[in-house]
């Protein structure tokens, strides 16, 4: 089938690379529009559009699909189908309509769980035991469509965000591609979603903030959560400190937030047990073991996280 395809990040990327190499043909792509990154700031392009330059792909890439110069071009290029990955932004009902057999979502969860923008994150933060990814038929509400399929996959007890993910878009890829087959072929059946639904909202900076005052299995969940976006963190003498993966101990007798440092280890108190650090990020520094950090700023068991 003629696909345009839609999508951003580099999860994306897997399944615009699978698609690529599959018997479908891709004859647009839309990536949302390049963006200021690092500390320069300077004009970044998304893993899915460098693919689809070096691919020789035509890159649509305007500030919402609302631009009635895009969705001429998209009727004229008429897709018989759209699928769509991360893309991060809204696709409106005179977009939706232009291909024969609609827009193909690849969302990471069993769906309704987790409708939104962060259903990994959130999977992780709730505690989760198994994940997956759907395909379903994309429409005006928030992953609300009839799904075709879906693939599960277990959530492991020291997976980050980054790592579930990566292990679902190449799961996602493959579910995709089975469900254009199959819609191809005209054995697809899109079936209306069944379950009371969860919502994922996107995870700020803030909401990144680690919490002592939980128990320790809650702030491992929100660190992995939130590796490696937004990046967990924390406070220290008034200084921001990124965190990496921590450790729950069996450790108890530490306030939340108290430390006890170590030479090879510096713990911290939660509502239940301690935790022991991982690797750091001090503010304009560079990422270092806990214990490092420890002995360079001279913490001691007076110094609190906040």
């Amino acid at each position: 089938m003629r696909c345009v395809f839609a999508g951003t990040p580099g999860v994306a990327a897997v399944a615009l690379a699978d698609l690529i190499g599959s018997a479908h043909e891709v004859v647009a792509v839309i990536p949302r529009p390049d963006a200021p990154s690092g500390r320069g700031r300077s004009m970044s392009a998304s893993p899915v559009a460098l693919l689809a330059r070096e691919s020789g792909i035509e890159v649509l890439q305007p500030p919402s699909l609302r631009d009635p110069e895009v969705l001429e071009r998209l009727a004229l290029i008429a897709p018989d189908v759209a699928p769509i990955v991360a893309y991060g932004g809204l696709v409106p009902a005179a977009a939706l309509s232009i291909p024969v057999n609609g827009w193909v979502n690849l969302h990471f969860s069993l769906l309704p769980a987790w409708r939104g923008a962060a259903p990994v994150q959130h999977a992780i933060w709730r505690g989760d035991d198994i994940s997956g990814a759907s395909t379903f038929r994309l429409d005006e509400g928030l992953d609300t469509g009839p799904v075709y399929g879906t693939v599960t996959e277990a959530i492991r007890p020291d997976d980050t965000a980054g790592d579930l993910l990566d292990r679902l878009s190449r799961l996602g890829s493959g579910l995709l591609l089975a469900t254009l087959d199959a819609i191809e072929s005209g054995t697809a059946q899109a079936l209306p979603q069944v379950g009371e639904p969860s919502l994922a909202p996107k995870i700020t900076v803030e909401d990144a903030r680690t919490r002592w005052d939980v128990p320790a299995t809650g702030v491992d969940r929100q660190v992995r959560a939130c590796t490696p976006a937004p990046g967990a963190w924390t406070t220290c003498r008034g200084e921001r400190v990124g965190l990496g993966p921590v450790t729950v101990t069996e450790g108890t007798g530490l306030a939340p937030g108290h430390l006890r440092v170590g030479k090879s280890e510096v713990l911290v108190g939660t509502a239940t047990h301690a935790v022991r650090l991982g690797s750091v990020r001090p503010a304009g520094k560079r990422e270092m073991p806990a214990a490092d950090w420890a002995r360079g700023v001279r913490l001691s068991d007076q110094d609190l996280l906040a």
